[in-house]
Protein backbone atom coordinates (compact mmCIF):
# COMPACT_ATOMS: atom_id res chain seq x y z
CA UNK A 1 0.00 0.00 0.00
CA UNK A 2 1.48 3.54 -1.01
CA UNK A 3 2.32 5.47 1.75
CA UNK A 4 0.09 9.54 2.33
CA UNK A 5 0.06 12.41 3.85
CA UNK A 6 -2.35 14.12 5.05
CA UNK A 7 -3.87 17.41 3.41
CA UNK A 8 -1.99 20.24 3.99
CA UNK A 9 -5.07 22.87 4.21
CA UNK A 10 -7.68 23.03 6.12
CA UNK A 11 -9.83 22.93 2.59
CA UNK A 12 -8.00 20.01 1.62
CA UNK A 13 -9.02 18.26 4.82
CA UNK A 14 -12.40 18.92 3.96
CA UNK A 15 -12.45 17.62 0.38
CA UNK A 16 -11.05 14.62 1.53
CA UNK A 17 -13.66 13.73 4.08
CA UNK A 18 -16.58 15.22 1.45
CA UNK A 19 -14.96 12.16 -0.83
CA UNK A 20 -15.26 9.84 2.17
CA UNK A 21 -18.79 10.29 3.03
CA UNK A 22 -20.44 10.71 -0.55
CA UNK A 23 -18.90 7.28 -2.04
CA UNK A 24 -20.96 4.56 -3.43
CA UNK A 25 -22.40 1.89 -1.67
CA UNK A 26 -19.74 -1.01 -1.30
CA UNK A 27 -22.13 -4.94 -2.51
CA UNK A 28 -20.01 -8.43 -2.37
CA UNK A 29 -22.11 -10.35 -4.95
CA UNK A 30 -21.20 -14.13 -3.77
CA UNK A 31 -22.26 -17.00 -6.37
CA UNK A 32 -22.46 -20.78 -5.47
CA UNK A 33 -22.56 -23.99 -7.86
CA UNK A 34 -26.43 -23.48 -9.50
CA UNK A 35 -27.32 -23.42 -13.03
CA UNK A 36 -28.65 -20.35 -11.91
CA UNK A 37 -25.16 -18.65 -11.65
CA UNK A 38 -25.55 -18.05 -15.19
CA UNK A 39 -27.68 -15.60 -14.81
CA UNK A 40 -24.40 -13.91 -12.24
CA UNK A 41 -23.23 -11.51 -14.71
CA UNK A 42 -26.28 -10.29 -15.28
CA UNK A 43 -26.37 -9.35 -11.44
CA UNK A 44 -22.98 -7.90 -11.39
CA UNK A 45 -24.01 -5.18 -14.60
CA UNK A 46 -26.95 -4.47 -12.50
CA UNK A 47 -25.47 -3.52 -9.09
CA UNK A 48 -22.30 -1.93 -10.93
CA UNK A 49 -24.34 0.67 -12.10
CA UNK A 50 -25.33 1.79 -8.62
CA UNK A 51 -22.95 0.10 -6.32
CA UNK A 52 -19.48 -0.30 -6.26
CA UNK A 53 -18.93 -4.25 -6.73
CA UNK A 54 -16.44 -6.93 -5.49
CA UNK A 55 -17.76 -10.50 -6.89
CA UNK A 56 -17.21 -14.11 -5.04
CA UNK A 57 -17.27 -17.24 -7.11
CA UNK A 58 -17.29 -20.29 -5.92
CA UNK A 59 -15.55 -23.12 -7.42
CA UNK A 60 -18.07 -24.91 -9.18
CA UNK A 61 -19.94 -21.89 -9.85
CA UNK A 62 -16.98 -21.21 -11.95
CA UNK A 63 -18.57 -24.14 -14.19
CA UNK A 64 -21.36 -21.66 -15.29
CA UNK A 65 -20.25 -18.45 -15.49
CA UNK A 66 -18.44 -16.74 -18.64
CA UNK A 67 -15.87 -14.60 -16.42
CA UNK A 68 -15.43 -12.46 -19.80
CA UNK A 69 -19.25 -11.41 -19.30
CA UNK A 70 -18.83 -10.21 -15.72
CA UNK A 71 -18.42 -6.08 -15.97
CA UNK A 72 -14.66 -4.81 -16.20
CA UNK A 73 -15.12 -2.73 -13.22
CA UNK A 74 -16.20 -5.85 -10.86
CA UNK A 75 -12.98 -7.68 -9.48
CA UNK A 76 -14.18 -11.31 -8.99
CA UNK A 77 -12.17 -13.58 -6.77
CA UNK A 78 -12.11 -17.15 -5.77
CA UNK A 79 -10.77 -19.62 -3.52
CA UNK A 80 -6.99 -19.60 -5.41
CA UNK A 81 -6.79 -15.71 -4.63
CA UNK A 82 -7.10 -16.28 -0.54
CA UNK A 83 -3.52 -18.19 -0.93
CA UNK A 84 -2.38 -15.78 -3.89
CA UNK A 85 -2.83 -13.02 -0.93
CA UNK A 86 -1.61 -14.43 1.79
CA UNK A 87 2.02 -15.56 2.01
CA UNK A 88 3.90 -15.42 5.35
CA UNK A 89 2.34 -15.05 8.73
CA UNK A 90 0.88 -11.19 9.36
CA UNK A 91 0.00 -11.02 5.64
CA UNK A 92 -3.77 -9.87 5.38
CA UNK A 93 -7.04 -12.33 5.08
CA UNK A 94 -8.54 -11.66 1.59
CA UNK A 95 -11.72 -12.57 3.57
CA UNK A 96 -11.35 -10.51 6.24
CA UNK A 97 -10.65 -7.53 3.99
CA UNK A 98 -14.03 -8.70 2.01
CA UNK A 99 -15.92 -8.95 5.22
CA UNK A 100 -14.93 -5.71 6.10
CA UNK A 101 -14.81 -3.73 3.25
CA UNK A 102 -18.61 -4.51 2.12
CA UNK A 103 -21.38 -2.27 3.14
CA UNK A 104 -23.86 -5.21 2.03
CA UNK A 105 -23.30 -8.69 1.35
CA UNK A 106 -25.18 -10.92 -1.46
CA UNK A 107 -25.31 -14.20 -2.34
CA UNK A 108 -27.15 -15.05 -4.73
CA UNK A 109 -27.51 -17.98 -6.06
CA UNK A 110 -27.78 -19.78 -2.99
CA UNK A 111 -26.85 -23.21 -2.92
CA UNK A 112 -28.46 -26.28 -1.09
CA UNK A 113 -24.88 -27.28 0.18
CA UNK A 114 -23.55 -23.48 0.93
CA UNK A 115 -26.89 -23.36 2.70
CA UNK A 116 -25.92 -25.81 4.94
CA UNK A 117 -22.46 -25.43 5.41
CA UNK A 118 -23.26 -22.04 6.77
CA UNK A 119 -26.40 -23.31 8.61
CA UNK A 120 -23.21 -25.43 10.56
CA UNK A 121 -21.01 -22.70 10.75
CA UNK A 122 -18.53 -24.16 8.05
CA UNK A 123 -15.86 -22.21 6.28
CA UNK A 124 -14.04 -24.62 4.05
CA UNK A 125 -13.66 -22.01 1.47
CA UNK A 126 -13.99 -18.25 0.79
CA UNK A 127 -16.91 -17.55 0.47
CA UNK A 128 -18.01 -19.50 3.77
CA UNK A 129 -14.98 -18.07 5.34
CA UNK A 130 -16.25 -14.46 4.63
CA UNK A 131 -19.58 -15.81 5.91
CA UNK A 132 -18.04 -16.43 9.15
CA UNK A 133 -16.42 -13.34 9.32
CA UNK A 134 -19.03 -11.47 8.42
CA UNK A 135 -20.32 -8.46 11.08
CA UNK A 136 -23.82 -9.42 11.08
CA UNK A 137 -24.71 -5.83 11.70
CA UNK A 138 -24.31 -5.78 8.77
CA UNK A 139 -26.75 -7.19 5.99
CA UNK A 140 -26.94 -10.15 3.87
CA UNK A 141 -29.20 -11.01 1.49
CA UNK A 142 -29.41 -14.63 0.28
CA UNK A 143 -31.46 -15.64 -2.61
CA UNK A 144 -31.59 -19.74 -3.24
CA UNK A 145 -31.48 -21.95 -6.06
CA UNK A 146 -32.23 -25.15 -6.18
CA UNK A 147 -34.53 -28.20 -7.47
CA UNK A 148 -37.89 -28.63 -6.19
CA UNK A 149 -37.21 -31.64 -3.98
CA UNK A 150 -34.20 -29.97 -2.40
CA UNK A 151 -36.09 -27.04 -1.49
CA UNK A 152 -39.41 -29.02 -0.11
CA UNK A 153 -36.49 -31.46 2.06
CA UNK A 154 -36.90 -30.47 5.99
CA UNK A 155 -33.14 -30.01 6.18
CA UNK A 156 -34.02 -26.21 4.30
CA UNK A 157 -36.28 -25.18 6.71
CA UNK A 158 -33.87 -26.11 9.16
CA UNK A 159 -31.27 -24.61 7.79
CA UNK A 160 -32.90 -21.40 6.91
CA UNK A 161 -34.35 -20.85 10.07
CA UNK A 162 -30.85 -20.80 11.56
CA UNK A 163 -29.30 -18.48 9.25
CA UNK A 164 -32.25 -16.18 10.41
CA UNK A 165 -30.87 -15.92 13.70
CA UNK A 166 -27.88 -14.60 12.44
CA UNK A 167 -30.29 -11.90 10.70
CA UNK A 168 -29.94 -13.29 7.30
CA UNK A 169 -32.65 -11.95 4.78
CA UNK A 170 -34.11 -14.29 2.28
CA UNK A 171 -34.92 -13.05 -1.27
CA UNK A 172 -37.59 -15.92 -1.46
CA UNK A 173 -36.90 -18.38 -4.68
CA UNK A 174 -40.12 -18.17 -7.44
CA UNK A 175 -42.30 -20.56 -9.11
CA UNK A 176 -41.71 -21.54 -12.29
CA UNK A 177 -43.49 -23.59 -15.02
CA UNK A 178 -41.40 -27.12 -15.87
CA UNK A 179 -41.66 -28.31 -19.68
CA UNK A 180 -44.43 -30.99 -17.97
CA UNK A 181 -46.46 -28.10 -17.30
CA UNK A 182 -46.07 -28.45 -13.68
CA UNK A 183 -45.24 -25.62 -11.26
CA UNK A 184 -42.11 -25.86 -9.39
CA UNK A 185 -40.52 -24.00 -6.66
CA UNK A 186 -37.21 -23.47 -5.97
CA UNK A 187 -35.86 -21.27 -9.05
CA UNK A 188 -33.75 -18.21 -7.87
CA UNK A 189 -35.54 -14.81 -7.68
CA UNK A 190 -34.35 -12.56 -11.40
CA UNK A 191 -31.78 -10.32 -10.86
CA UNK A 192 -34.10 -7.38 -11.56
CA UNK A 193 -36.14 -8.58 -8.00
CA UNK A 194 -32.67 -9.04 -6.43
CA UNK A 195 -31.43 -5.56 -6.64
CA UNK A 196 -34.58 -3.99 -6.30
CA UNK A 197 -34.97 -5.58 -2.77
CA UNK A 198 -31.71 -4.65 -1.47
CA UNK A 199 -31.38 -1.34 -3.06
CA UNK A 200 -35.04 -0.65 -1.46
CA UNK A 201 -33.68 -1.48 1.52
CA UNK A 202 -30.33 0.42 1.62
CA UNK A 203 -32.24 3.34 1.25
CA UNK A 204 -34.85 3.09 3.45
CA UNK A 205 -32.27 1.75 6.61
CA UNK A 206 -28.45 2.88 5.56
CA UNK A 207 -28.84 6.21 4.35
CA UNK A 208 -30.60 7.04 7.48
CA UNK A 209 -27.46 6.33 9.44
CA UNK A 210 -25.11 7.21 6.47
CA UNK A 211 -26.84 10.29 4.84
CA UNK A 212 -23.34 11.52 3.15
CA UNK A 213 -24.01 7.93 1.35
CA UNK A 214 -24.67 8.06 -2.30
Amino acid sequence: MMASSGPSSAEGKSVAVDAAVTRKPRILLAACGSTAAVKFPILCHTFSDWAEVRAVVTTTASRFIDKNTIPNNVVAFCDEHEWICWNKIGDNLLHIELSTWADIMVIAPLSANTLAKIAGGLCDNLLTCIVRAWDYSKPMFVAPSMNKFMWRNPFTEKHFMCIEELGVSLIPPVTTRSASGDHDTGAMADPTTIYSTVRFFFERQILKKKPGMV
